[in-house]
């Protein structure tokens, strides 16, 4: 069965419908709770003005952090609420819980085109609850603030792509109650990882980043049999090192990764490309002094936090006649400018590559922060994925839980 897309619900008409939105507005904070990175919230905004410009009555559910199943004042979604207020340019307002007394009095007196953006479902323990009775008790009182007077269902719009491959109450379960369809986000996000995984034009290059080998280790294994080349960077590539008998210092470092990592090395040693130079300081500190070293002379006493000029031209090298490029991780510690030349270089090279025709994917999460952050053209790439774990977990070949339920 086919995914009934936005378009077909609009085409069915919501004007004084209640529909349900699963969002992710999961937006980083600092420490005085300012969205430091509002890309999630701006990629929302699409599905939910079509929605309240149809005349639809729009309640939002998303979470925000981990709360662990209990109110948590630091993760409430009020500072969400009013910065997808002016991104919409409508009030948007915040029950004061999910499907309590006031999430209720709230749903019944909005009117045509209004918006309410429910507290953090996972203030609820009931969302991530491995119980499927709990997960769908909640998911039925969440499916009740859409219904109609008359009992008539709402609808249910999935349109946060970085909780898909989650089984919860908000992402699953609820599309099992009401008619469901796939937001824009998701519609898009769907589209190109099946691009990534059938027919990728050659020569495919994926780049990996990030801190650690077992967060990537399933997506490496499925993709070194379709890429042409993997270009390894970020903290993972220390375990990969090590595993060539290369000392790496006080650097990020999995132990029970090494004997994977050779042997990822040895069966795709043309595939598996790994830094020729590193840059290195003695603490890990934005004011910490850099020092450029080779990758196999990397001192006891300091530790990686990014790759190397060397290394940025060879993957840059690399990259400039690629057609299909996916990547996902940054090289180096980006937040510290000191250590951000790695990743804002083969970013550099994957828009030149983008330039000349290839199809970019930026795997979501840290990458897509790097991009904003150091101050990329977000339209140097072909698309920029926001969800990281949704993408990663696709291109392994998983069955994501949010998709499949969108498909029965």
């Amino acid at each position: 069965m086919a995914i009934k897309s936005l378009d077909d619900l609009l085409a069915e008409g919501v004007s004084g419908r209640g529909v349900l939105v699963r969002s992710d507005l999961n937006v980083p904070l600092d420490d005085d709770r300012n969205i430091t990175d509002p890309g999630r919230i701006t990629a929302s905004v699409p599905t939910l003005r079509a929605l309240c410009d149809a005349g639809a009555k729009v309640i939002v559910t998303a979470h925000l952090g981990r709360p662990k199943g209990t109110p948590d004042p630091e993760l409430s979604l009020a500072p969400v609420a009013a910065a997808l207020g002016e991104q919409l340019g409508r009030h948007v307002q915040l029950a004061g819980d999910i499907v309590g007394s006031d999430a209720l009095a709230r749903a019944e007196g909005l009117t045509d085109g209004d918006v309410l953006l429910l507290e953090n479902v996972r203030f609820d323990p009931r969302e991530t609850s491995k119980d499927d009775a709990e997960r769908q008790a909640l998911a039925r009182q969440l499916a009740d603030l859409v219904s109609g007077p008359d009992g008539s269902p709402g609808a249910f719009v999935s349109d946060g792509f970085g909780v898909v491959h989650r089984k919860q109450a908000s992402v699953y379960d609820v599309a099992t109650l009401l008619p469901r369809y796939a937001g824009r986000l998701v519609e898009a996000e769907v589209k190109v990882l099946q691009q990534l995984t059938s027919s990728s034009e050659r020569p495919y290059a994926v780049v990996l980043g990030g801190s650690k080998v077992s967060d990537k280790l399933a997506v490496i294994e499925n993709l070194a049999t379709k890429a042409d080349s993997i270009l390894i960077g970020g903290g993972m590539c220390f375990t990969f090192l090590a595993s060539q008998g290369v000392s790496v210092g006080k650097s990020l470092l999995e132990e029970g990764m090494i004997e994977t990592c050779r042997k990822l090395l040895d069966t795709y040693a043309d595939v598996i490309h790994l830094p020729v130079d590193i840059v290195v300081a003695d603490k890990f500190a934005a004011e910490a002094t850099p020092e450029t070293v080779r990758a196999d002379e990397i001192p006891d006493d300091k530790m990686g936090l990014d790759i190397g000029p060397g290394t940025v031209e060879r993957f840059t090298n690399l990259l400039s006649n690629a057609k299909t490029v996916f990547w996902n991780g940054p090289m180096g510690v980006f937040e510290f400018p000191a250590f951000a030349a790695g990743t804002k270089g083969v970013a550099e090279a994957i828009i030149a590559a983008t330039g000349k025709g290839a199809f970019s994917v930026v795997g979501g999460g840290d990458s897509a922060a790097a991009v904003r952050q150091l101050g990329l053209p977000s339209d140097g790439f072909s698309h920029i994925s926001t969800g990281g774990g949704a993408s990663l977990e696709y291109l392994e070949g998983k069955k994501l839980p949010g998709i499949a339920v969108l498909e029965e």
